[in-house]
């Protein structure tokens, strides 16, 4: 019985076939395949890591390279760095997804106005609905919380509907003015 260099599991007799069967030598590679192929799978060989080109050097081949697509969301994060939108990045996630933070119900009857020193302030469509706001301040904030995150409103500052001023002009005239006229 012979065997293969390096190799003491694999022999090359016709003989020592199963059951009295000749093993061919394409069964004898098809052996080594397979035992190389199941030690490929169990150990864990680091893999090669070939050095980056350098920044300006081109290369053929499947080299990473800054020509390559990049995924969308490091794109806009980069665009948003060099732009210097990164401080009013979550006040303007908060503003446009005002309507599924607090609901549809809630946003069809407010408003969020402007976010100042961590205070947000609403405007409500009705003195009901800005008691009602008032009464919902900790859940509106938990919810602010969970999709922008902690730290950007700290407060919510509630107005109800604004009414028409009767002021017009730079001066004004202290007194009740033009309604104490009406009788």
């Amino acid at each position: 019985m012979t065997s293969l260099p390096g190799r003491s599991d694999v022999s090359t007799d016709g003989a020592d076939g199963v059951d009295g069967v000749e093993v061919t030598p394409e069964d004898l590679l098809r052996q080594v395949l397979d035992r190389a192929r199941t030690q490929a799978r169990t150990s864990h060989r680091r893999s090669v890591k070939r050095p980056r080109p350098s920044p300006g050097t081109t290369r053929s081949g499947a080299w990473p390279d800054e020509r390559d697509p990049q995924l969308l969301g490091d794109e806009l994060n980069r665009l948003a760095e060099g732009q210097g939108w990164q401080a009013t990045l979550p006040t303007a996630t908060l503003m446009g997804a005002w309507d599924r933070i607090v609901g549809a119900d809630v946003a069809a009857h407010c408003r969020p106005e402007r976010l100042l020193d961590g205070e947000l302030v609403l405007v409500a469509e009705s003195t009901a609905w800005a008691t009602q706001l008032r009464l919902l301040t900790r859940q509106i904030l938990q919810r602010i919380r969970a999709e922008v995150g902690d730290g950007l409103v700290t407060g919510l500052l509630i107005h109800g509907p604004t009414v028409p001023s009767w002021r017009r002009g730079q001066r004004r005239v202290t007194g009740r003015g033009p309604r104490d006229t009406y009788g």
